[in-house]
């Protein structure tokens, strides 16, 4: 092993073992942070994790919080527990029994959490064309993973060597053009002339799977591989299915195509893959055991729950994201354990840290490479697990190709002759290793995509209780309001509130009181997708409601407004990418507490704390609600029954609509897993009967305002609900 300027590389655990204390912890910390692992550890908390702040208490003003940390803390929290369930549990592998039945269990959990795996149906193979060229033969080849979903594919056949070959399945990171990218087509023209059996397919949305197609037929229209990936991702979700079984499946047919090969050694199968190939890599490791090897190029081997959790945490695209592993303890790296302990090859770039994942991703896979490695010290195969890291980009690069054919060679072939030259390559264009003739799928071969796959799904619809299904919390008995400041309006009082909803977690508020009492006229809780601040000053909506005799309260809830989160730590365009509504989404579904149940918490706190202020005592509460705090609100009003009326403007339709809706655009933060197989909007809706509900503006999934006729449609002819065509948000409305 060699320490160089540009970093550490480490041949073998073996190797691994080697490094000083010193020089072990992950390359970037030694080059980049001015303060060792050993001393960040020992700061104080509060310096490490840093709490919203208390007021001092001899400061004169109001004593306002730093909002914007309560949902990253929040979350903080839910990661510290997750981490400190699966450390315990991995702690406790201390023998090879103890090692086996972890890895049934991550083999079940894992199933379980992406939908359950799929039956097998006939495969329909059929070679499509095929071309030779120096060293090799190669097919193009369409299978079916399920009836009538397509998957190409190109079959590198050795030309020189003796049958049966040790075989390949290489999985294609996201690139656009998925198995035709350069230098993925190097390392499969590469190993197929060292002798290997290569297998390499488009996943979905890439290369001839586009499923989102501009007007080339061929090119994405939605922008890039994730969004192909998870636009139908997320629709998935609302059915109980996930990308991630989809994806993982697909490698599984695949490999059940390479393994029936009358020219493979179905001993000696293997996986490898970059990037997100890499991580599918990881996916097919959990569930396939008969992958002899396995190599992981700069795959997501980033825990979400990890000691120096970063919010919203190492969220990525649909088919990485693990919802509701958190609360068990199942991460990331749990994909691996089930391959102990056949060999292993984890690399990276060392430049990912900082311009590809997150902050933490080095130090979070270095620590979790360590944990395994002391599983397959404990299984005798120390020598079988290697770690790489190289100083260039992320990419397939021409080093990184080295390691991995050398790897295979070592353990697939059992040749320690190093390789130092990669065999000559020569990539061929696109079109030229196009299985379809229009180089789409779909339109040449007429088959099915993740979203009619979707849509086509069979619901059995069980009802359950509502609190459960979004993981909401009702508030404690005696719950008040804190009033932070009072000021005086013109004709009414103003009143700075906080109201607590979680640990950690305030709610901050304006109540606007009228000068004099009405008991006729109910207090109204306003929800504005824009949050508390808009249409409150002098003059505006909500001051102008008080001075009519309503008392109004305008909350921020979590996400939103003054609670909109701080940027977590990283480069600016990483901490900033990642800081949006959408990764908050992922990383609260994935710690078993969707933003919806967390919305429809802080608004069931703001209802009781309401009830129980002195002045609104014994009025009706009415809840008002916009955009896309018009589907929380809806949740909350379910499960309170004295919420006494409901105006939605904007409200989505349903969920039903967003699968049904190829192009949809509906709010992330509202969808709940598997809601369909309980319950939907309309059903909300019908159970508040007699309890009035007005649908102003209601749209559909692609974000289109309907008519009334067409909302009654789907409604019903319910008499407690109120339709309007438009999703007015004047006085008129608040007050009618």
């Amino acid at each position: 092993m060699a320490e160089t300027r540009t970093g550490l590389r480490c041949s073998s655990v073996k190797d691994c073992n080697s490094l000083s204390a010193d020089t072990s912890r992950p390359r970037h910390l030694l080059h980049y942070q001015l303060v060792t692992r050993r001393q960040l550890l020992s700061l104080p908390a509060a310096l490490a994790l840093p709490r919203p702040a208390k007021p001092q208490p001899d400061f004169p003003g109001t004593p306002y919080r730093q909002y914007s940390r309560c949902l990253p803390d929040f979350l903080r929290d839910q990661a510290a527990r997750a981490y400190k369930i699966r450390n315990l549990e991995i702690a406790k592998l201390t023998s090879a029994d103890a090692i086996r039945q972890r890895q049934q269990w991550d083999r079940e959990t894992f199933w379980r959490l992406i939908g359950g795996m799929p039956q097998r149906t006939p495969l329909n193979t059929r070679t499509v064309g095929t071309f030779t060229r120096p060293g090799y033969r190669l097919e193009k080849l369409v299978y079916e993973s399920q009836p009538n979903f397509h998957i190409p594919a190109n079959l590198y056949i050795p030309t020189t060597g003796q049958p049966p070959y040790p075989a390949v399945l290489f999985q294609m990171g996201h690139m656009r053009n998925g198995k035709a990218a350069a230098t993925y087509q190097r390392c499969c023209q590469a190993l197929a002339r060292l002798g290997y059996l290569v297998l390499g397919f488009d996943p979905m949305g890439q290369g001839e799977r586009v499923y989102y197609p501009g007007p080339s037929g061929y090119k994405s229209r939605v922008g890039s591989p994730d969004d192909e990936h998870n636009i139908a991702g997320k629709q998935m979700l609302l059915t109980g299915v996930t990308a991630t079984r989809l994806q993982v499946w697909d490698a599984v047919r695949s490999l059940d195509v390479l393994a029936s090969h009358p020219l493979a050694d179905p001993q000696r199968l293997a996986s490898a893959g970059h990037s997100g190939g890499g991580t599918l890599t990881m996916l097919l490791a959990a569930v396939d055991e008969r992958l002899a090897a396995a190599v992981v190029v700069d795959g997501n081997t980033e825990n979400v729950a990890c000691e120096h959790f970063n919010p919203p945490g190492a969220t990525d695209d649909a088919e990485q994201n693990f919802i509701g592993s958190g609360p068990l303890g199942f991460d990331r790296w749990d994909l691996l354990y089930p391959l102990a302990p056949k060999p292993l090859l984890i690399v990276v770039s060392d430049t990912d840290f900082f311009a590809t994942y997150s902050s933490e991703y080095i130090r979070n896979g270095w620590d979790e490479f360590s944990k395994l490695r002391a599983v397959y010290t404990r299984l005798d195969a120390a020598d079988r697990l290697a770690w790489f890291d190289s100083p260039l980009l992320h990419e397939l690069s021409y080093d990184v190709r080295l390691e991995l054919y050398n790897f295979f060679a070592r353990w697939l072939r059992h040749d320690q002759t190093r390789i130092t030259a990669e065999p000559e390559t020569a990539p061929e264009t696109d079109q030229t290793l196009w299985a379809s003739d229009s180089g789409n799928v779909v339109r040449s071969f007429h088959g099915e995509t993740p979203f009619s796959l979707n849509r086509a799904r069979e619901l059995v619809v069980h009802p359950a209780p509502l609190d459960q299904l979004v993981a909401a919390e009702r508030p404690p008995a005696g719950l008040k309001p804190t009033v932070l400041a009072r000021a005086a309006g013109h004709g009414i009082s103003i009143e700075a509130i906080e109201v607590p909803s979680a640990p950690g977690v305030w709610l901050p508020a304006w109540l606007y009181l009228p000068a004099a009492r009405d008991a006729s006229k109910p207090a109204l809780l306003a929800l504005e997708a824009a949050g508390r601040n808009v249409r409150s000053q002098e003059g505006e909506l909500y001051q102008t409601l008080a001075q009519r005799g309503y008392p109004v309260c305008v909350a921020d809830v979590r996400g939103i407004g003054d609670l909109a989160p701080e940027l977590g730590r990283g480069t600016p365009d990483y901490a900033q990418f990642h800081a949006t509504e959408e990764n908050y989404a992922w990383s609260s579904l994935i710690f078993g507490k969707p933003l919806l149940g967390q919305r429809v918490t802080d608004i069931l706190a703001l209802a009781a704390a309401l009830r129980a202020h002195p002045a609104l005592e014994g009025l009706p509460l009415k809840v008002a609600a916009s955009g896309r705090m018009a589907v929380p609100a809806l949740f909350a009003a379910a499960m309170d029954p004295n919420i006494a009326e409901v105006y939605l403007a904007g409200c989505l339709l349903s969920y039903r609509s967003i699968v049904d809706t190829e192009s949809y655009h509906a709010q992330f933060a509202n969808f709940v897993p598997g809601i369909l197989l309980h319950t939907d909007l309309p059903e909300l809706v019908a159970s508040l009967n007699p309890r009035r509900v007005c649908l102003a503006g209601t749209i559909n999934a692609a974000g289109q305002t309907l008519e009334p006729a067409a909302v009654r449609a789907v409604y019903g002819p319910h008499e407690h609900i109120r339709l309007k065509s438009e999703a007015h948000w004047n006085l008129e409305a608040l007050i009618s």
